[in-house]
């Protein structure tokens, strides 16, 4: 009886360093490449839960993946719909004998996962979408420490590398005899352009997809721009001043793992400093708020998160349209929502003071801020979306309470020419209703 496996992608379309679509390959006979495309609800008027930005750049990302696929002899094949639905009705058609995908500890995701299983086919899932794997950590996840300098601390005594990587397969299983043909119903030909974007991601060197994220990573390794990271990174807007690679990290066009790999081989070449090292400690706090989930879970998606001594607030609507519409009144406030609007991108600082703005100024809920970043931005995960808001709120692990900043200042520091809000001034946006 042939091995019939059905491999789900998920927030991991590559085939560089996957160690659950390596492992699929070589142990079936018959592999089906599937992507499940979620029914897209609307959140607030006509805006879309996964937003036009997201949606383009997963078209890019997966158009790169079905190339890549089709090359070796296979293919991707795209549905819609509730994900349950849409394996059983396959595996039923193919006769599917494994269901292999990546593991993701987020409770939509879990809930996901326990629907799966419930078909009663054997369930393969892979942790892998950390720099660290949670077998090498000091300590066990549920037990971590709580506080991040404590647990940076005891990975660094630890002095764990990362020594190899899990290859591209070298062949691909065939595909079943059934042919499908990729189901979708999804319009990705509106595109929102901006000259100005910090992440121009309809220009081929930002495009989603595996390809274009490997090329970015070795161009940016050979600008040596590692080594003045550190001096960079709050700016508020262009193509070098951080990295760029979240939004390829965030659905997996390259790992966390190989990034800093490839940064280790940079820094045995030309040398480590501290600026090369805060790319590696950015990607610890990545680790970081995955690795909560482990220990509390859902607990994170409450209200109060994990605060017992919260703050009431009552969420005013009004204001809440005023902040996504970018008419707060507050320029660098409203400069940054237009921008985030407009083209699915916004700087590091820029996301912590709009954030702190919606919490402490407007005294909004936080959960409807960490949702509209969900929508718009072209580079959300799950994990460190949700993980930075409840840092900025104070519902969080962080024993400092919330994290305040004070707009006044933000703006003589990092915007005091005007420069970032007069440009995002002149940009208008338009939430229509249905």
């Amino acid at each position: 009886m042939p091995n019939i496996t059905i491999y789900c992608f998920r927030n991991d379309l590559r085939l560089i360093d996957n160690p659950a679509f390596l492992k699929a390959a070589s142990e079936s006979d018959i592999l089906l490449p599937l992507f499940c495309h979620p029914n897209n609800d609307l959140i607030y008027k006509s805006v879309k839960r996964v937003g036009i930005h997201r949606q383009t750049f997963l078209r890019q990302a997966l158009n790169q993946l079905s190339a890549s696929l089709k090359l070796m002899g296979s293919d991707l094949i795209e549905v819609q719909g509730n994900i349950c639905d849409q394996i059983k009705k396959i595996a039923d058609a193919i006769g599917a004998t494994n269901i292999f995908f990546e593991k993701i500890i987020a409770p939509e995701e879990l809930e996901q996962e326990a629907l799966i299983r419930s078909l009663g086919i054997p369930v393969v899932t892979f942790w892998q979408s950390s720099m660290i794997d949670p077998s090498e950590l000091p300590f066990e996840p549920q037990n971590m420490p709580d506080i991040f300098t404590e647990f940076r601390k005891q990975i660094e005594l630890k002095n764990i590398e990362i020594k190899t990587l899990a290859q591209s397969p070298s062949k691909l299983p065939r595909l079943p005899n059934k042919k499908f043909e990729s189901d979708i119903n999804i319009n990705f030909t509106k595109e929102i352009k901006n000259q100005k974007s910090s992440f121009p991601y309809t220009e081929n060197q930002f495009l989603g997809g595996e390809k274009t994220a490997l090329a970015h990573l070795e161009n940016y390794l050979l600008k040596k721009l590692p080594h003045s990271y550190k001096e960079t990174r709050n700016k508020l807007s262009g193509i070098d001043f951080s990295t760029k690679f979240s939004p390829w990290l965030a659905i997996g066009c390259i790992s966390a793992k190989y990034i800093a790999f490839k940064l280790k081989e940079f820094e045995d070449q030309f040398g480590a400093n501290e600026s090369s090292y805060w790319i590696w400690f950015e990607l610890l706090w990545r680790d970081y708020f995955r690795f909560l989930h482990f220990k509390y879970g859902k607990s994170l998606y409450l209200k109060n998160g994990l605060n017992k001594n919260p703050t009431h607030i009552n969420h005013n609507e009004s204001k809440f349209e005023a902040w996504i519409h970018g008419r707060t009144g507050n320029q660098l406030i409203d400069a940054g929502m237009r921008e985030l609007f407009l083209t699915g991108y916004l700087s590091n600082r820029m996301r912590q003071i709009v954030a702190s703005y919606l919490i402490y100024d407007l005294e909004c809920d936080w959960r409807k801020g960490a949702q509209w970043f969900e929508s718009q931005l072209i580079d959300y995960d799950v994990y460190s979306n949700h993980g930075n808001w409840l840092y900025i709120a104070g519902n969080g692990t962080d024993p400092r309470g919330g994290r305040r900043f004070n707009t006044t200042k933000q703006n003589l520091e990092h915007d005091p020419t005007d420069i970032y809000k007069n440009y995002w001034k002149e940009q208008s946006i338009n939430i229509s209703p249905i």
